[in-house]
């Protein structure tokens, strides 16, 4: 297949490889789970990357194909283009890629494909779907032998403490690791439990950010490693704790107009009937979601009263316990307009999530849903069902039995990645089932 790039971009990357003396390129897809992959290729191959692709073989990848049809290509997005920080003995650079079978086809069980069928539907609508996600991980220690058993959070400090321990500065060298990579971070901070930090990332539109969200994970995992630590993005960790989330602003833009399309003035919250309908869509699909958004077994015992995490199927100004939250905007910034989704966390994939999310939402606008009314108590205290709230499911196996119910959610994956997906996830539940604990043999063995 032969490959049409941009000539200026093409200059301005050689003036990069130059300037940084780029030995080696990775070329970086993901799985359907969400797994980086990738090819490095000498510097040599670059013009054959961007003129032909890289031929590799998909029957090894996660969701992707079978043996039979197994040969693919790599085509390089020049816009993702980057020199990698931490790599400075044998330099070397990153690009992501999207995936193509050898006719000239996107494929279909590409993630990043399956994002951007939902914001071309978007556009066809007449509108561009941004989105801020911010990403909690934990750090934790490594044992003398380099095991992690038992987990050791690096440091003790809370909510916005400042800290003087080894977390703090790791941080920071995170920090500049994502913005020599072209990420804008906008904040950072210790989050509530032990070894729990927070770094968010600019708000942008869903392609590039999810893009910054798998080379977010990967460079937080690099940077702890450098440091003599181990970060990482399960959901829950350490029981007793709140675990991390990857709570995600989301907002949607006219493309004609160029402004928000969330606000409304005359609207007690501030939102436009586009915005109400699209958290309405959101708030119909949310069981169907969870699978994709939360989509470990251990993502559920996040999801539980009492961690900060939302159970109840609900929205809310300010309301940190709702599924959906509305943010406050400051006076004159009806721009920032937006609304917040809580359930996902950081072990997702960003493309897959954003896909659905902004599926739930557009099928919401198409169909003229109008949400149920809002739900300004605290939840974390309040039994909602008594109230006539409805959960999220409460185990990976309730949630993929809800995705298998969910025509719109399933169209928004396609069926190559819809039918593999469920494989995937039914089988993670199975072991899971299957699986004897130490709690049960703790608790039971003596007994019975």
């Amino acid at each position: 297949m032969s490959i049409q790039a941009a000539p200026d971009k093409l200059e301005q990357i050689d003036e990069i490889i130059k300037r940084d003396d780029i030995r080696f390129v990775r070329l970086q897809f993901s799985d359907i789970v969400g797994q980086t992959k990738q090819v490095t290729i000498p510097i040599e191959h670059w013009a054959e990357a961007t003129s032909r692709g890289i031929w590799f073989d998909g029957s090894s990848i996660e969701g992707f194909a079978r043996i039979a049809e197994s040969d693919m290509y790599l085509v390089p997005d020049l816009d993702t283009f980057a020199s990698v920080p931490w790599e400075l003995e044998l330099s070397t650079a990153r690009v992501i890629c999207d995936v193509y079978t050898p006719d000239g086809a996107p494929f279909a069980g590409d993630p990043r494909y399956a994002l951007k069928r939902q914001l071309a539907r978007a556009k066809a609508l007449g509108f561009q779907y941004h989105v801020g996600p911010e990403l909690e991980f934990f750090l934790f220690k490594r044992q003398a032998d380099g095991s992690l058993l038992p987990l050791q959070p690096q440091d003790e400090a809370g909510y916005f403490d400042v800290s003087t321990d080894l977390a703090h500065g790791v941080r920071r060298q995170m920090i500049e690791a994502l913005q020599g990579l072209g990420i804008v971070v906008e904040a950072s901070h210790h989050e509530v439990a032990v070894g729990q930090s927070e770094i968010d990332i600019q708000y942008g539109p869903a392609l590039t950010t999810a893009d910054n969200t798998i080379t977010f994970r990967i460079t937080l995992k690099a940077i702890a490693q450098k440091n003599g630590l181990h970060c990482t993005f399960m959901p829950k960790p350490l029981a007793g704790v709140n675990g991390s989330g990857m709570h995600v602003h989301q907002s949607l833009w006219d493309i004609h107009s160029g402004d928000t399309a969330m606000y409304d003035e005359e609207n007690e919250y501030g939102l436009s009937q586009v915005a109400l309908s699209f958290i309405a869509g959101q708030l119909a699909h949310a069981k169907a979601m969870a699978p994709i958004v939360a989509p470990l077994v251990n993502s559920y015992k996040r999801l539980v009263p009492g961690y900060e995490a939302p159970v109840y199927i609900s929205w809310g100004r300010t309301n940190r316990s709702a599924l959906i939250r509305i943010p406050r905007t400051s006076r004159g910034r009806y721009r920032s307009t937006r609304c917040e989704l809580r359930c996902p966390d950081p072990s997702t994939n960003p493309y897959l999530a954003f896909a659905v999310m902004l599926a739930a939402g557009l099928d919401g606008i198409e169909k003229g849903m109008t949400p149920p009314p809002a739900a300004e108590e605290d939840l974390y205290h309040v039994d909602g069902r008594r109230v006539g709230l409805e959960t999220l499911p409460g185990s990976l196996g309730e949630a993929i039995d809800a995705l298998t119910q969910d025509e719109i959610i399933q169209e928004a994956l396609g069926q190559h990645i819809y039918e593999r997906y469920v494989e995937a996830k039914l089988q993670e539940w199975n072991d899971y089932r299957l699986y004897v604990s130490k709690w049960e043999l703790d608790r039971y063995l003596t007994t019975y």
